[in-house]
């Protein structure tokens, strides 16, 4: 049996590659749990560094603000300067940005560090997965890569919580930014000395009305859904925001079908398929980033649990995230079509969702919290695993980048989006609620705590029904066939010809 050689058979001749993997998923790691692992120590970072209730929204608003606002900027700098190059360069500069947040002594400092991080991280995040693209090309070594990258993807943010809790309880909130410095150190040796990938592309330019248009308007519509938590959603500066947003993005995508060399080529989003990846994965990561913040304040709040605790009780979470992704949807990938793992999985989370609505005061972690966290940790593996990998497969080496950011740019929008929207659904049914029952003085403690909880399961439910949302877009949109079968296979050989 002669063997060609394609990209794929010098792929199969490096077996280095899966130590590539290795470097790649641990940035994502470090740029999906930093969404989050500041939250727990957000009320020390608060009280140490003197910030106002109005203002400590912008630790995390300032982070996902230039994240969400930057992707696609980032995902084309990647396919014209090459992807390992970005790649190194984001990681160095997440980690400084990392290391003048930990060493903040005032609230703009932080805010400023903060914003950095999300605008290194906008870079990072589209050169791992486009690197991820273009080194496994073989179906089923595809389907393991993408099923690690998934599964991490997907706990990340809870894994955020963990290991925020960990280092705020035992050490101090300033650890929650110094721990990404030496995660970023290995990061860049390793991917200097296993990660390959071909030059970028140096007669190409940059679409600078594209980048004008397409983040301006991103960032007005994320910065609109970050203020729409404390102002409402009626406020003058959110309607206006919003309008801002829509009409720059409107303005994008005309300008795409005539730059020479467009940001966002728009064949990208016009294929069924991946269009359907990109609204189930928005839709999927409302539900689930407003779940982790009624559950961050359920645990802490109303059970009095620790952040250690807290941290803890989203390991379940984690793990069946984890278990979904590698066990179940990268071994199925192959043999079925996506969709009939992330409708499933969809349907398998809305269910956790639903039993997460009978929260009251006194629930049980165990008999209450416990299995609904599982199942919405199995559903969501099978959801994210499947998305990226499909969302990204048959991409020409120059998209790639591009395609991989706005895979990112879907999640970073939706969670924006979920925190925003479920939290106002939240706030007003709470508030509600304790017009309607706060009628005794003496039990005024309790009925405070019934109405936030009250708050929680309305929301949860809004959550449920988003969540089913994913699952039947995924079922109409997303056609195609299992990666194994067909010419896709034959689709994706050429990438990683150099």
């Amino acid at each position: 049996m002669s063997i060609t050689r394609t990209g794929e058979s010098a792929q199969d001749a490096d077996p280095r590659r899966w130590w590539g993997l290795v470097i790649i998923a641990l940035a994502q790691l470090m740029v999906v749990l930093d969404a989050t692992i500041v939250n727990i120590a957000l009320p020390s970072a608060q009280e140490d560094l003197g910030i106002s209730d109005g203002d400590r929204q912008w630790v995390i608003t300032a982070y996902t603000l230039a994240f969400g606002g930057l992707l696609l900027l980032g995902g084309r700098i990647a396919d014209l300067v090459g992807r390992k190059r970005t790649f190194v360069i984001g990681l160095i500069g997440f980690a400084a940005a990392s290391a003048l947040g930990g060493a903040a002594t005032t609230s703009g400092m932080l805010f400023g560090a903060r914003a950095l991080q999300g605008a290194f991280a906008a870079v990072l995040a589209p050169s791992a997965l486009s690197l991820l693209t273009t080194t496994f090309t073989d179906p089923k070594e595809r389907g393991k890569a993408f099923g690690i990258y998934g599964a991490l993807a997907g706990s990340g943010s809870a894994i955020g919580f963990i290991v925020g809790g960990l280092l705020t309880e035992y050490l101090n909130w300033r650890w929650c930014l110094y721990v990404n410095v030496p995660i970023a150190v290995i990061a860049v040796i390793g991917a200097l000395a296993l990660l390959h990938d071909s030059p970028g592309r140096p007669g190409a330019r940059l679409d600078v009305p594209g980048v004008l248009l397409g983040c301006g308007g991103l960032v007005a519509i994320v910065y609109g859904f970050a203020e729409a938590q404390p102002l409402g959603w009626t406020d003058p500066m959110v309607l206006t925001l919003f309008a801002v947003g829509v009409v720059l993005l409107a303005t994008f995508v005309w300008w795409q079908t005539r730059a020479p060399m467009p940001l966002l080529p728009l064949h990208i989003i016009k294929d069924r398929t991946r269009a359907g990846c990109f609204l189930t994965m928005a839709l999927a990561v409302i539900g689930m980033f407003g779940l982790f913040l009624f559950m961050t304040y359920y645990l802490q709040v109303i059970l009095d649990y620790s952040p250690v605790m807290t941290g803890l009780a989203f390991l379940p979470l984690t793990a069946a995230i984890i278990t979904g992704s590698t066990q179940i949807a990268a071994r199925l990938l192959d043999h079925v079509a996506p969709r009939l793992l992330m409708a499933p999985g969809a349907l398998l989370a809305a269910v956790g969702m639903v039993l997460l609505t009978r929260l009251t005061v006194h629930s049980s972690y165990a008999a209450d919290i416990l299995p609904a966290l599982i199942l919405m940790g199995l559903g969501m593996g099978l959801i994210f695993m499947p998305v990226f990998a499909t969302a990204t497969a048959g991409v020409p080496p120059q998209d790639s980048g591009v395609t991989s950011a706005t895979v990112n740019t879907s999640q970073q929008v939706g969670g924006s989006i979920g925190t925003a929207l479920l939290n106002t659904v939240a706030t007003t049914s709470s508030a509600a609620y304790l017009t309607a029952h706060l009628t005794d003085p003496a039990q005024r403690a309790l009925v405070i705590k019934e109405g936030v909880v009250h708050g929680y399961t309305v929301a949860i439910w809004w959550a449920a029904a988003i969540m089913l949302l994913a699952g039947l877009v995924a079922a109409l949109m997303v056609t195609a066939k299992p990666p194994g079968h067909g010419a896709t296979q034959e689709a994706r050989m050429p990438e990683n010809v150099a």
